[in-house]
């Protein structure tokens, strides 16, 4: 079956469609044993999934050898998450298969949609962070950029989160239950990772060495993922590494009779790449954290040198021209020292010479604004497990304290401050910065907060290295792929050229229909049968009728209390109040919506699921609310979950408070599917607003400035906003009178009265309800609402990480187009 089928027609389509066919059927039979009729949806999933691996792996090595020999610079994104979502349409799409499968597999009688859920979404990342990767290395591939990642191949991932009693369980996500058929493991490529043990100097000729001894091996196996550009031979790769022992089974100890003991080495190695973020309260935990971040920068950074040396005469020399080590916020950051322990004890650099070359090789994405959230490290921690790591940290540390000592001799308590090694801690955002040539925020006003306030005083020293790219979402995957039908309707309107690789600015031929009532008329209907859709989800898994003429109001993402979901679910109290006084009263009806998991050991975090389900289950079987009031949370957000939910959306919730959320690629994605925003003027929310004008979005709240003052200064006392405002002195008394079916959420009244409301839920309370019901009182007028959501759509295509990449190749990494 030849690429590109997307443009053949008559006789040359039949054909394909025919041939396809043709293989499917027979490839069904080959891997089931089986007839085809007898042939089940599993049998029918590994078919073509192995169709498509057949016809992506043929192009994968001539891809690979192009890239080695390729004069231009190799980007490498080493992240903790690659949160790829299921593969096998995209995969589809992405070689213009998209027309032909669907058609044959509802000529042989079959469900693509019934085919694609045997797909277990990849438990490789939790939220925006490994979405953005994924978004990234789809990108790159879609434009015919040598990007790859480097990351961790999880067993189990995050948790697969179930809500039991109205609370948050977690259990795991045993993705690879019954294999992975997107990836190949490489054995033959594995690399030793080394952990503790002694470092011994000795002089050879006139150089010092360092001899790391008694060390702890663990194998790390490398299992490479193809990522496949949109209609073009492209394909890069991502790949994960697996934790393994070296040696498989200790016989001798077993036969001896210790038997846990025999078995406790495997144990401690294949911990390392178990699940993500293994739970950091305890020593253990934060010890397994380590080894994690220094096990896939080692072996992607053995990797990378290997290869590089391999076809460049076996010089590093010219290491920073040709490679580009991207690294994904602070769990990286060991590439730093790590590079230059391979530079200096394996291919003998001088200091100086090394350093320039890490320098020059690195770049650094910073993802957040709080402080707080900055990775560290205890130095007596990083010492014992990484002995020669280590000694390099305090080397770099050393002379970068010298040099701004020497240059700014009167700035000695600025530079303690930015020092790597300071209160018996290792900070690693400092040693990302000080070891990078470039540091970028993801959003204008998170690059401005870390200029002027989170790095303001390494801004001071380095101010050309600090850069700002904001954010973007693939189109291929959260448009085309997941609306489909609204996808056609574009097309159908402006052509296609808007699907082009770095072309979504293209929707902007979208303006003048706008004021077009039949084209409004199109986009109503394809918004009602998503929101439809996404009912009968609802409905199959959770039980709960939804009114699809309801505005579907919706916020998933990370469950966090500076992202406010108790916000939302304060305001629905509210509402829920009002209709409770006054059943008859005329309001639009609304269905909220929310998904996201909590980290397992945040409890403030896990009340507020509760308290979301809760309320959900008390407003849903009260009769008086009929279809006026819903609410629903949806368990387990993932990929494939979100692909229903983003084109189902008429709001898209981004209440942070101002200044806390470095960007966001959730509105992104809302947006690009219609929904309006409602949100504080804070990360990607301001460029959405200054995109689409603020007569097309709906803001209310503090600004960040108002925020930083508050924080700065004080003058704000909630109890003040609890006395004043009956509202909300009926919604946070009933948080502890029993009112909630007799659950009682005391942490949360605590927090926001006794402990002065850190994220200034009340005191944007009012401003939120006035929004809310200004936005209520817009969607009545569907002419006005449709006109909005058809600008939002025209003005996304700034917010395609197709546009992010570009910025990246100019700004950062200097490669050609």
């Amino acid at each position: 079956m030849t690429k590109k089928t997307h443009t053949l027609t008559g006789k040359a389509l039949a054909k394909e469609k025919a041939d396809f066919k043709d293989a499917f059927i027979k490839k069904v039979e080959e891997v089931s044993g089986e007839k085809f009729a007898e042939s089940s949806t599993q049998n029918q999933y590994d078919a073509l999934a192995e169709l498509v691996m057949e016809t992506i792996s043929a192009e994968w090595p001539e891809n690979n050898s192009r890239n080695r020999t390729n004069p231009d610079k190799q980007i490498y994104f080493f992240s903790i998450e690659f949160l790829i979502g299921r593969l096998l349409r995209s995969y589809i799409n992405n070689l213009g298969w998209d027309v032909i499968v669907p058609d044959v597999l509802g000529e042989l009688g079959l469900d693509y949609e019934k085919i694609q859920e045997r797909e277990h979404d990849p438990a490789l990342g939790n939220g925006g962070l490994g979405r953005l990767m994924a978004c990234f290395l789809d990108s790159t591939a879609a434009m015919d950029f040598p990007g790859h990642g480097n990351g961790i191949r999880y067993k189990y991932g995050l948790f697969q989160q179930k809500i039991v009693d109205n609370e948050q369980v977690e259990i795991a996500d045993n993705w690879l239950r019954n294999g992975y058929p997107f990836e190949i493991a490489k054995p033959e490529k594995s690399v030793i990772v080394k952990y503790k043990g002694d470092v011994r100097t000795e002089m050879v000729g006139e150089k010092m060495v360092f001899i790391h001894e008694n060390y702890e091996p663990v194998l790390a196996v490398p299992y490479d993922v193809p990522i496949k550009g949109y209609h073009n031979d492209t394909v890069n790769s991502l790949r994960l590494w697996s934790a393994q022992p070296v040696e498989d089974f200790d016989l001798n100890t077993f036969n001896q009779g210790h038997f846990i003991k025999a078995m406790q080495r495997k144990s401690e190695a294949e911990a390392i790449s178990q699940v993500l973020y293994p739970s950091d309260n305890g020593f253990e935990g934060q010890q397994l954290r380590l080894k994690q971040e220094y096990f896939f920068v080692c072996a992607g950074l053995k990797r990378i040198v290997r290869r590089y040396k391999k076809h460049n005469n076996g010089s590093m020399d010219s290491f920073a021209d040709k490679i580009c080590i991207h690294i994904n916020d602070t769990h990286p950051a060991l590439c730093v020292p790590e590079l230059m322990r391979i530079l200096i004890d394996e291919e003998n650099y001088e200091w100086d010479d090394a350093w320039n070359i890490t320098v020059g090789a690195i770049s650094f994405t910073n993802h957040t604004v709080l402080p707080e959230a900055l990775e560290k490290w205890p130095i007596d921690m990083l010492k014992e497990l990484l002995p020669r790591v280590y000694q390099i940290i305090e080397e770099i540390n050393r002379r970068f304290v010298n040099d701004m000592n020497w240059f700014y001799p009167d700035q000695e308590a600025r530079n303690y401050n930015i020092s790597i090694l300071k209160d018996g801690q290792v900070h690693m955002a400092h040693l990302a910065i000080i070891g990078s040539h470039s540091v970028n925020g993801v959003a204008a006003l998170h690059s401005k907060i870390l200029r002027e306030e989170t790095f303001k005083d390494f801004y001071a020293v380095f101010p050309e290295r600090f850069h700002s790219v904001t954010n973007g979402v693939t189109p291929r995957r959260f448009l085309m792929a997941a609306d489909a039908d609204l996808k056609d309707l574009i097309t159908d309107t402006i052509g296609d050229s808007w699907t082009e690789a770095n072309n979504l600015s293209a929707l902007e031929a979208l303006l003048p229909y706008a004021n077009d009532g039949a084209f409004k008329n199109k986009l109503a209907m394809v918004k009602r049968q998503n929101k439809e859709r996404f009912a009968r989800y609802v409905k199959e898994h959770q039980g709960i009728s939804l009114n699809p003429d309801s505005i579907f109001d919706i916020q998933v993402k990370r469950i966090h209390e500076y992202k406010r979901q108790l916000l939302n679910a304060l305001h629905i109290m509210h509402l829920y109040n009002k209709l409770r006084s006054n059943p008859n009263a005329d309001i639009v009806p609304k269905t909220f919506i929310f998904a996201g998991k909590a980290a397992p050991s945040y409890y403030y975090a896990k009340e507020v699921i509760k308290l979301i389900n809760v309320l959900a289950h008390k407003i849903n079987h009260d009769p008086q609310m009929g279809d006026k009031l819903k609410v629903v949370f949806v368990p387990n957000f993932n990929v494939s979950s979100a692909e229903i939910i983003y084109p189902a959306a008429e709001i898209s919730e981004q209440i942070s408070t101002a200044g806390k959320e470095a960007s966001g690629t959730g509105n992104m994605k809302f947006m690009m599917n219609g929904a309006l925003t409602l949100g504080t003027m804070d990360g990607a929310n301001i460029e959405i607003a200054e995109a689409v004008g603020m007569d097309n979005v709906f803001t209310f709240g503090l600004s960040d400035v108002e925020v930083a003052g508050f924080n700065a200064h004080g003058g704000y006392r909630s109890l003040d906003i609890y006395e004043q405002d009956p509202r909300v002195q009926e919604v946070m008394n009933q948080l502890i009178n029993g009112f909630l079916d007799g659950t009682t959420f005391q942490s949360i009244y605590d927090s926001l009265l006794l402990h002065n409301d850190t994220y200034f839920v009340l005191k944007d309370f009012a401003s939120y309800a006035d929004i809310q019901e200004v936005s209520s009182q817009v969607y009545r007028d569907q002419t006005r609402w449709l006109s909005m959501s058809i600008i939002n759509i025209a003005k996304s295509g700034i917010f395609s990480s197709d546009r992010s990449i570009a910025d990246y190749q100019k700004e950062i990494w200097k490669i050609k187009e």
